[in-house]
């Protein structure tokens, strides 16, 4: 073979490489442009009349985003009806509050509608007393009405490793409660007429949104929990059952909501709109996976997040003792 046939044979080869490699490259990206489209669209590009989910998940904070995508909820004229889909045990309690008044403001234009999955408690209940009619499966956690702020006493293992703290405040009060030292009957005294006035705002939400008499519930001021079923008998939820439960009242509040679709709805989110997590999850799907896998996947931050909740929290979870 003459070293003239080689260079041909080598260069036909390239060009094949070069071809496979375009070819990836550009279903990469038709499969990257459609699943920016699919984020980018919310659930509703296009389409014409449905009733939107959206579901509050995880540890609830003050999220501009999802606050955004309330407001793009009230605003379109294609969404007959919102599913509130909360599985959640909270969350600080100016994130509940935040998400309350834009569920609220979503409701003066159209039905929202509750749907409690595995736990809806605390800030996530603040979320529900929002909607006009809340869903809960029968085994759902909820209740845990109540306030809360915790913070460690380090001062003894501090004195004990030989560590001592300097502080110059401008008050006996400023930076109470503290970690580096015991607090005082002056900071304590703080500290629970803080969280005293913030549960009664959150009694007062369930008295006004329930129109019951939370001294009347067992255990509901102390903030315990309830099962569905319970929260049913005291009035703290309308119904059992799921999603189409949920359609069902929509389409008796709502004229021409017969036979609708129900479309996911998301915030549009700065992280999700990047190339390379659009790509990802492209990627994802190829896989296989997708839904609560993908999801997963592409937030490991925050779960991170979820650990570093500051301020006033309404959350609740198992005792690990």
């Amino acid at each position: 073979m003459t070293l003239e046939t080689e260079t041909v044979l080598d260069r036909r080869n390239l060009r094949r490489r070069v071809g496979l490699w375009r070819a990836a490259a550009i279903g990469a990206g038709a499969l990257a442009v459609g699943a920016l489209v699919t984020q980018i669209r919310g659930g509703s590009l296009g389409e014409t009349n449905h009733i939107a989910r959206v579901a509050i998940e995880g540890m609830i904070t003050e999220d501009r985003d999802m606050l955004r995508l309330m407001k793009r909820l009230s605003e379109s004229k294609q969404v007959q009806g919102v599913i509130l889909f909360i599985n959640s045990p909270g969350g600080t309690t100016t994130g509940g509050e935040a998400l309350y008044e834009a569920v609220r403001d979503v409701a003066k234009t159209k039905p929202v509608v509750a749907q409690f999955g595995t736990v809806a408690a605390s800030a996530a209940y603040i979320t529900g007393l929002a909607t006009d009619h809340i869903v809960a499966r029968g085994n759902s956690i909820t209740g845990s009405v109540g306030v809360l702020v915790q913070w460690p006493d380090l001062s003894v293992l501090l004195d004990k490793v030989g560590v001592k703290m300097n502080e110059i405040k401008s008050g006996p009060l400023k930076a109470v409660p503290s970690m580096f030292e015991p607090v005082s009957p002056e900071g304590r005294k703080l500290t629970e007429a803080m969280i005293a006035e913030s549960q009664q705002w959150f009694l007062g939400l369930v008295k006004d949104r329930r129109g019951v008499v939370t001294q009347s519930i067992p255990g509901l001021e102390q903030g315990r929990i309830y099962s569905g079923r319970e929260a049913l008998q005291h009035k703290l939820v309308d119904a059992i059952g799921g999603e189409d439960v949920a359609v069902k009242y929509i389409e008796g509040r709502q004229k021409g909501a017969k036979d609708l679709k129900v479309l996911e709805w998301r915030p549009r989110r700065q992280a999700d709109l990047s190339l390379w997590r659009v790509f990802t999850g492209a990627v994802a799907s190829l896989f296989g996976i997708t839904g609560e896998g993908a999801y997963q996947i592409l937030n490991i931050e925050k779960g991170i997040a979820a650990r570093m909740l500051d301020g006033l929290v309404s959350v609740w979870q198992p005792s690990e003792k």
